[in-house]
């Protein structure tokens, strides 16, 4: 199996709480951060989708925080994606430091909604990989 698909971010001093770590709502700064080049790198157009009357959009979001990040720590941040058959997928993320200790993990489920219906679409697989989504990239 090869290496899942991953992004490095740097944690910056304005992020951090007044505990001195990373606060919570980065996290899911970090999360989105991992999606969007994520799907880029697996060949999703934005300015496509949105041409087409689609886009993602977040449904949930959850974490499990195992260790705090500090000023000056770095994080990978995984991204893999699986399709089910409903009208929603996940993208699953892992936040690792890069002494190999996982920070946190994040759960989030997306769906594709039809700009002008205001609705999801039935296949969201099928709306992605139209517009040239290689769901190989993200190791789903």
């Amino acid at each position: 199996m090869s290496e899942p698909w991953s992004c490095r971010v740097a944690v910056r001093s304005y992020e951090l709480d007044a505990l001195g770590h990373v606060n919570q709502a980065v996290y899911h700064q970090y999360a989105e951060i991992a999606r969007i080049e994520g799907f880029t790198a697996a060949g999703c157009s934005w300015d496509t989708l949105i041409a087409s009357g689609t886009a993602p959009v977040l449904l949930g979001s959850t974490i499990a925080y195992r260790r705090e990040l500090r000023a000056g720590d770095a994080v990978d941040i995984t991204c893999a994606i699986k399709f089910g058959s409903g009208k929603t997928f996940t993208v699953d993320s892992v936040m690792t430091k890069l002494d190999g200790t996982v920070s946190a993990e994040v759960s989030c489920v997306i769906g594709v909604m039809d700009l002008t219906a205001r609705k999801l679409v039935a296949d969201p697989r099928a709306v992605m990989e139209a517009h040239g989504f290689d769901l190989s990239v993200l190791n789903g």
